[in-house]
């Protein structure tokens, strides 16, 4: 085909898109013509260039908005879900077609125990209270775990493509970065407009803490990383400041101590403190907290100090259970999901229902001035003890087994690699997940894409380094031309010396 005549195809159908898009305009008053054109490039991008539709996905998650109704109980982030989407259903007619590349991923444990996760979830689904709530929780959940981890472990084989889903999402979110802070310049960086200046983009602030302190490693690794090029570590040095900047503008008490403690499991690692050691001391630390818990929660009840501006201050209003209205909403949700396990402790009441089945389980003297009983300011804030109410026993169970999985392999994969820019992004990740999980025992956020695109790919690394780059060197048997000594019936001489 000539130039010409593909310039001529090119002109033609212009003219009856114009046309046709005019039509509907006009005479219809219909206006979802004009995402025909858009529609068009998606669906190219999807079969033609299927990695930059998997990065155009990471790269529109943190820019996302929430559209929906509450009354309806629908709500999509747009566009990253529906890009998810997308890549979902290509992605199983690619392996229905093809086969997954490689049966190596599907048999590692954590992919293992991850199907599994998502197995129960639908067998809990199917037991739900509210089964329409608990198959769209179970949907959304296949749209974040399935092309993110098993599409993103077989592309992360190349460890620069590893760096790229990181700053994939990491450029976006100095965008939301910038916004945010200027928006709350506004209202002189107060710590009660911390709390919501992030909005649309994220929730709130815990949720914009949980991620500005799950990249924070991965940045100083980038910082640090000799195999890159002076320029490219200078930049990642800047982000850094820029993202610590905005973790203390958070005002996200539990942001703050997820960093601080995965700062100090980076501190063992370093030292080289053995296992054993550390689990004899968490050990020590939980009898002794049960011994003396009464004298423990005596102390804490009288911590009369609320969160406020001032950084001690604000530390100190962390362990404050008397009066601080956030910690003991916390403890609300937490002894409702608890009373609510209690009554379905094998299925629990199915997935994404916590928060439309906990109010009658909440106790007058637990109720705060922030409590409520229609379902609409949030979950369990846990991601241990939501799953829990949500999916019983076996839920939390599995939950608990995929962080330790997760934790083992990113440290073995540190251990055993002779690769420095392996090791060092196999350390860096681990530790985000870190301060994830630490973050998780006061909130959850992976019923969103904001916290489930980072998370699943983290997870996604970590296997992919593993499967492909986390084995020790094979040791070299070193033969030498030495002639062997023979006796005189034919059989060789064994040495004395």
């Amino acid at each position: 085909m000539t130039d010409r005549i593909k310039i001529s195809i090119v002109y033609i159908i212009t003219a009856l898109f114009i046309v046709l898009n005019t039509y509907l305009v006009v005479k219809k008053e219909y206006y979802w013509g004009i995402f025909i054109p858009l529609a068009i490039m998606l669906i190219a991008l999807y079969v033609f260039k299927f990695e930059k539709a998997f990065f155009l996905a990471v790269f529109s998650t943190p820019l996302a908005v929430g559209i929906g109704s509450y009354d309806l109980g629908i709500s999509v982030s747009v566009p990253s879900e529906p890009l998810l989407l997308g890549l979902l259903l290509v992605f199983i007619l690619k392996v229905i077609i093809e086969g997954y590349p490689d049966k190596r991923i599907l048999r590692h444990p954590l992919s293992v125990i991850i199907m599994i996760s998502l197995a129960w979830m639908l067998i809990t689904s199917c037991t739900s209270v509210l089964p329409i709530v608990s198959f769209k929780y179970l949907a959304s959940r296949l749209w974040f775990v399935i092309p993110i981890f098993y599409l993103g472990t077989v592309m992360f084989k190349d460890i620069n493509k590893a760096k790229l889903f990181g700053w994939a999402y990491i450029v976006p979110l100095i965008i939301v970065i910038v916004i945010t802070t200027v928006e709350h310049q506004q209202y002189g960086f107060s710590e009660k407009a911390g709390h919501w200046v992030m909005q649309p983009f994220y929730n709130d602030h815990t949720a914009y803490g949980a991620i500005l302190t799950l990249f924070i490693p991965l940045l100083i690794g980038y910082c640090i990383d000799r195999d890159t090029t002076l320029k490219m570590r200078i930049t990642a040095s800047v982000v850094t400041l820029i993202f610590i900047g905005a973790l203390y503008l958070s005002f996200s008490r539990a942001a703050w101590v997820s960093f601080a403690f995965a700062a100090g499991v980076l501190l063992l690692i370093l030292l080289r403190i053995k296992f054993r050691w550390i689990a004899a001391v968490v050990g020590i630390m939980l009898v002794v907290f049960f011994t003396f818990k009464f004298e423990i929660l005596d102390k804490l009840e009288k911590n009369k100090q609320d969160a406020s501006a001032n950084f001690i201050e604000h530390i100190e209003s962390i362990s404050n259970i008397s009066s601080d209205a956030s910690n003991l909403e916390r403890i609300n949700r937490w002894q409702s999901a608890l009373r609510m396990y209690h009554e379905k402790p094998v299925f629990g009441w199915g997935p994404g229902t916590y928060q439309f089945e906990y109010a009658p389980f909440q106790s007058s003297r637990e109720k705060t001035i922030i409590s409520t009983n229609l379902g609409d300011l949030g979950n369990a804030h846990s991601e241990y003890i939501g799953p829990l109410a949500e999916s019983g026993l076996p839920g939390m169970l599995i939950v608990l087994i995929i962080m330790v999985t997760a934790i083992y392999t990113g440290l073995k994969v540190y251990r055993n690699t002779p690769d420095r820019q392996v090791r060092l992004l196999a350390l860096t990740v681990t530790l985000g997940l870190i301060t994830y999980y630490v973050h998780g025992i006061m909130n959850n956020f992976l019923d969103t894409d904001k916290a489930s695109v980072p998370f699943w790919g983290f997870m996604a690394i970590l296997v992919a380094m593993d499967v492909y780059h986390g084995k020790k060197p094979e040791q070299t048997v070193v033969q030498t031309n030495k002639p062997k000594m023979v006796n005189d019936d034919g059989s060789e001489e064994t040495s004395t010396r």
